[in-house]
C-alpha cells in the first residue's frame, strides 16, 4: 500500500486520537463530547467550523489554492447502546455506550485527511469535512438536510466509508447503483391481561401470543416475498414479565425489517399489520403496531464510483474494485446521496468480528489508509 508520507508521519496521532474517541463513546444526538473535540482539532488545523447542524453535527470548510469542485467527506460519530467486552486498556468509560461498528475510526480517519489537507494545500477546489451524528436508526442524515446542509454547504460530489471486520486489510470494496438495503424498525405490544402463572385460564398470555407472532411475521419472508428479491426481517427483542410466577399483562417485541425494493417495503408493512390484527382478533387482545422508515436503499452514482476507484488504486492498488455484491446492512449515507452524486464504500481491516458485537475490535493500521483515500479523493476531484 502506498499510504501518503505525510499522514504516516502522524499515524501515532491517529491511533491516540481514535483511542480517545473510542473510551468516551457517545449516543446518537448526545455527541456533544465528540463533536466538540473535532471542533477543536479542525479550527487548529486552520479549517472554518460550523456547529450544531442537525443537532451535534458540524461542517468543516477548507478552500483549495484555486477554484474547482466542491467536494464533501462524510463520517458519523455515533455509538452503539451496548456493552463493550474486549477488555481492552482504552474500553468504553461510559456504561452501555460502546464504538462497536468502528464509527471512532471513521472519524478519525477524516480527520486524518482534514489535517494532511490543510498543511499541504496542495488541490483546487473546497473539501467539505460532514461529521453526522445520530447514523445509527436515528435519522442524523436527515436532521442535516433537514438544517439546510447543501444549501449552506453545496457539495459537487460527495464520498464516505465504512470499516469493515470482513475484509482483508486494505481491501476497498465497493458497487455501482444500488449497493445496501433501506431499512425500517418496528416496534410491536401485546395487550393481554396477566394473572396467577398457576391459573392460566384466567390470563390472555401475552407470552405465548407473542410467541407465536414471532413465527408468523417470519412467514412473511418465506411465503409472501418473492425469493428473486431479497428481503430481511428480524425479531431483535422480546420482553415480558419479571416473575417465575406471573403471567404478565403485556409483551414488547422490536425488530428491524430490510429491503431492496419499495414494493417489498409496502408488501412487509402491510402484512405485519394483517398479521398483528388477526393474531388480536384470534385471542381476543389488543396489538399495537408502530412501524418507521429509518433507512432508504443505498445507491452509488456510477461516475463517482469510478473516481473513488480511481483514488483508492493510488493508495491501495488493485486491492480496489466496484464488484461487491449487494448488501443487506443499512446506512443513513442514502440519504445524502440521493441529494448529492457519489459513492460509499468498504474498507477491510479483517478482524473478524462483527460490527454490534461486544467484543469488535478496530484495526488501527487502516486509519492512515482511509485517511489517505479520502485526501487523494480532494486532490484528484477538485480539479475542474
Amino acid at each position: 500500500m502506498q499510504t501518503l508520507p505525510r499522514i504516516d508521519a502522524f499515524a501515532a496521532d491517529l491511533t491516540a486520537l481514535r483511542h480517545d474517541f473510542h473510551a468516551h463513546p457517545e449516543l446518537g444526538f448526545e455527541e456533544h463530547r465528540t463533536s466538540a473535540r473535532i471542533a477543536e482539532l479542525l479550527e487548529s488545523w486552520g479549517i472554518a467550523v460550523t456547529r450544531g447542524i442537525g443537532g451535534t453535527g458540524l461542517v468543516g470548510v477548507l478552500e483549495g489554492r484555486g477554484p474547482g469542485r466542491r467536494i464533501g467527506l462524510r463520517a458519523d460519530m455515533d455509538a452503539l447502546p451496548m456493552e463493550e467486552l474486549t477488555n481492552l486498556p482504552y474500553a468504553s468509560k461510559n456504561a452501555g455506550v460502546f464504538h462497536g461498528c468502528g464509527h471512532d475510526g471513521h472519524i478519525t480517519m477524516l480527520l486524518g485527511a482534514a489535517r494532511y489537507l490543510a498543511e499541504t494545500r496542495d488541490f483546487d477546489g473546497t473539501a467539505v469535512f460532514i461529521f453526522q451524528p445520530a447514523e445509527e436508526g436515528l435519522g442524523g442524515a436527515r436532521a442535516m438536510i433537514a438544517d439546510g446542509l447543501f444549501e449552506r454547504f453545496p457539495c459537487d460530489e460527495l464520498y464516505g466509508l465504512h470499516n469493515s471486520p470482513y475484509h482483508p486489510m486494505g481491501q476497498v470494496t465497493l458497487r455501482p447503483g444500488l449497493a445496501q438495503a433501506g431499512a425500517s424498525f418496528f416496534d410491536i405490544r401485546v395487550q393481554g391481561q396477566g394473572a396467577h402463572g398457576a391459573y392460566p385460564h384466567f390470563a390472555k398470555d401475552p407470552v405465548t401470543i407473542g410467541a407465536g407472532l414471532v413465527k408468523e411475521l417470519q412467514e412473511i419472508t418465506a411465503r409472501n416475498a418473492d425469493p428473486l428479491h431479497p428481503v430481511v426481517l428480524s425479531v431483535t427483542a422480546f420482553l415480558a414479565g419479571e416473575a417465575y410466577n406471573v403471567i404478565p399483562d403485556h409483551a414488547d417485541l422490536r425488530g428491524t425489517f430490510r429491503f431492496l425494493r419499495p414494493e417489498d417495503r409496502d408488501l412487509i408493512d402491510t402484512r405485519m399489520r394483517q398479521i398483528c390484527a388477526g393474531m388480536a382478533l384470534a385471542h381476543n387482545v389488543t396489538i399495537e403496531v408502530d412501524i418507521r422508515g429509518v433507512f432508504s436503499p443505498l445507491r452509488n452514482d456510477p461516475q463517482s464510483v469510478d473516481h473513488l476507484v480511481e483514488a483508492a488504486r493510488d493508495v491501495v492498488g488493485d486491492r480496489a474494485a466496484a464488484d461487491a455484491e449487494v448488501i443487506m446492512g443499512s446506512e443513513d449515507m442514502a440519504d445524502l446521496l440521493a441529494m448529492v452524486p457519489g459513492a460509499f464504500f468498504n474498507l477491510g481491516h479483517g478482524s473478524g468480528v462483527p460490527v454490534h458485537n461486544p467484543h469488535f475490535t478496530f484495526d488501527d493500521r487502516i486509519l492512515p489508509v482511509g485517511a489517505s483515500i479520502f485526501a487523494r479523493l480532494v486532490e484528484r476531484r477538485g480539479t475542474r
